[in-house]
C-alpha cells in the first residue's frame, strides 16, 4: 500500500543536478503542483526532459522562469521567449528532438533497448555527431535511450497500490516516462480503494510508482 505524500514531502527528496522527465504537453497533463514545489524549493542545475517548455509563467514555464534548469531535452521549447532568450544567451542548453524520435527513446529507456534506429533527420544538422547504421540498403541514426533519476507524472485516477488511469492526452507521455525513471511521483486527481480501477482501465501498474501526491488540478 502507498499512503499519499504531501507535495512538500515529495519534491524534499529530489536533490539539486537531478535528471527528472515531466510530462504533459504544452502543460496539459503535467503535474502542476509538483512543478510549483520544484520552484517554491529553490532546486537548482535541474536536467528536464519533456515534451516542450509550454509558456512563459505555466507549468515547466514555471521552472525555466525561476532558472531551475541548466539543460532541457525537449521537441521543441514551445511559445516560451524566455526558454528562447536562455538559450541565445548560453544560459540553458537546449538539446532538441523529434516528437516520435523523442518519445521511442523515453520508451527504450524504460524496456532496457540500446537504442532506436530511425530515418528521421538523417542527412540533416540533427545528425551531426550520431552513429548512421544501415539496414538493408537504407540509412538510420541510432538515437540513445533517455532515463532519468525522477519522473513527475499526472494521472486522473489512482488506487493505494499505485495503479493509475489517465484522462485523454495525460495518455501521451506520461506512461512512458514512469517506465524510464529510476523514483517516479505521480500527481493524482483522484484517491480510489483498491480494485476500484478495473484492470483494464489500468494505464500504468503500481509497482512502477514510489510516491503518490494528491491534487485538487485537474489535467
Amino acid at each position: 500500500m502507498k499512503h499519499p505524500l504531501s507535495v512538500t514531502e515529495a519534491i524534499a527528496l529530489i536533490p539539486d543536478g537531478s535528471t527528472i522527465m515531466i510530462g504533459g504537453f504544452m502543460g496539459v497533463g503535467s503535474p502542476l503542483n509538483l512543478i510549483k514545489e520544484l520552484v517554491r524549493q529553490g532546486k537548482k542545475s535541474l536536467c528536464v526532459i519533456a515534451n516542450d517548455t509550454a509558456q512563459k509563467g505555466m507549468a515547466i514555464g514555471l521552472l525555466i522562469d525561476a532558472h531551475s534548469v541548466k539543460k532541457v531535452i525537449v521537441s521543441h521549447i514551445g511559445t516560451n521567449p524566455e526558454t528562447q532568450r536562455q538559450m541565445i544567451a548560453g544560459e540553458l542548453e537546449v538539446e532538441l528532438s523529434p516528437q516520435g524520435t523523442l518519445a521511442e527513446r523515453v520508451r527504450a529507456g524504460g524496456y532496457g533497448l540500446g537504442g532506436v534506429l530511425t530515418p528521421t533527420a538523417v542527412n540533416t544538422l540533427a545528425a551531426d555527431g550520431k552513429q548512421l547504421i544501415e539496414v538493408d540498403g537504407k540509412s538510420f541514426l541510432l538515437e540513445r535511450p533517455l532515463k532519468a533519476d525522477f519522473a513527475l507524472i499526472k494521472a486522473q485516477q489512482s488506487d493505494y497500490f499505485g495503479n493509475l488511469k489517465y484522462r485523454l492526452t495525460a495518455q501521451n507521455f506520461n506512461p512512458l516516462m514512469a517506465m524510464a525513471a529510476e523514483h517516479v511521483i505521480v500527481e493524482v486527481e483522484e484517491m480510489l480503494p483498491v480494485g476500484c480501477i478495473p484492470p483494464d482501465d489500468v494505464h500504468t501498474p503500481g509497482v512502477l510508482i514510489d510516491m503518490i501526491v494528491k491534487s485538487e488540478a485537474k489535467a
